[in-house]
């Protein structure tokens, strides 16, 4: 087993996900693994970024497929004995003129970005090691969607208090209010991906305060944050920051040091604590 320290970042073939590996393979001592769904785009990711001198690994994962993730899991325990730092990058948006109806968009959007990143949560958590990083990456617009949420959601996700269980409840009942279309009426804002990332922020939340409940010695740090408006696939190119420029927050804190003991459980936007 090796004794090298181990950093994964999910869906990061390209956009901030790419920019994430490429600024951990400068900045993190120890293997970066780049991870995409699609083998052959993971490892022309991997040419990329060696053509740029750098030695990232590479191992499939889609967070749409649990025996994915357990591949993963199994063989980051196998050969690590662990992992070190997780950043949760993966995910998905419709375009704003998207034709697919809201229902589907809010189901296969809620799919990935919520649930697939509870899943890898659920199954890389236990491996996280004394010391280790888990960046969870939400955007603005989760505070955004939070603030367009009726008052008894928005007490609901601000609350210091709401389990995981809870919270998987809300994002299935936000998919079925879509389906009967009185997702509106029941209080929720028109954003399948804001309600999404409304989850990612809420998850976090619950899961820093289960470290400290349960591992408060091992000194794991876990946030949510937001890389910014950055010119990928996903938000276009109008953007304005770089795909570097959004990989900042998400490295400054995969990178917090050892005798850290904050942020912990915050939403973070340009390495700044916002309020939730």
């Amino acid at each position: 087993m090796s004794s090298v320290q181990v950093a994964v970042v999910t869906g990061s073939n390209k956009g901030i996900g790419l920019a994430i590996v490429r600024a951990l393979c400068k900045q993190f001592q120890g293997d970066v693994y780049l991870t995409a769904r699609d083998p052959g785009r993971g490892q022309a990711a991997v040419a990329q970024l060696q053509d740029e001198g750098l030695r990232p690994l590479f191992h499939q994962l889609d967070i749409d497929d649990l025996q994915s993730i357990r591949a993963l899991r199994d063989f980051l325990k196998e050969k690590y004995g662990g992992l070190d730092v997780l950043v949760n990058n993966a995910g998905i948006a419709f375009k704003v003129n998207d034709t697919t109806p809201f229902a589907i968009q809010a189901e296969v959007t809620l799919k990935t970005n919520f649930f697939g990143t509870k899943n890898v949560c659920t199954e890389l958590l236990p491996l996280i090691k004394p010391y280790g990083r888990v960046v969870n990456v939400s955007s603005m617009v989760s505070s955004s969607a939070l603030g367009r949420c009726s008052q008894e959601l928005q007490k609901k996700f601000r609350s210091d208090t709401i389990t995981e269980d809870e919270l998987v409840q809300l994002m299935n009942k936000f998919v079925e209010d879509t389906k009967n279309n009185v997702h509106e009426k029941e209080g929720w804002p028109n954003t399948a991906y804001g309600v999404s990332k409304i989850g990612v922020t809420v998850l976090s939340r619950i899961q820093a305060r289960l470290l400290n409940e349960k591992r408060k010695g091992d000194h794991i740090l876990l946030n949510a944050c937001c890389p910014g408006w950055v010119r990928t696939d996903m938000a276009g190119p109008q953007a304005t920051k770089s795909p570097d420029e959004g990989a900042e927050t998400p490295v400054y804190l995969a990178l917090l040091p050892s005798n850290a003991d904050a942020p912990h459980g915050q939403f973070v936007s340009n390495k700044t604590v916002k309020t939730w």
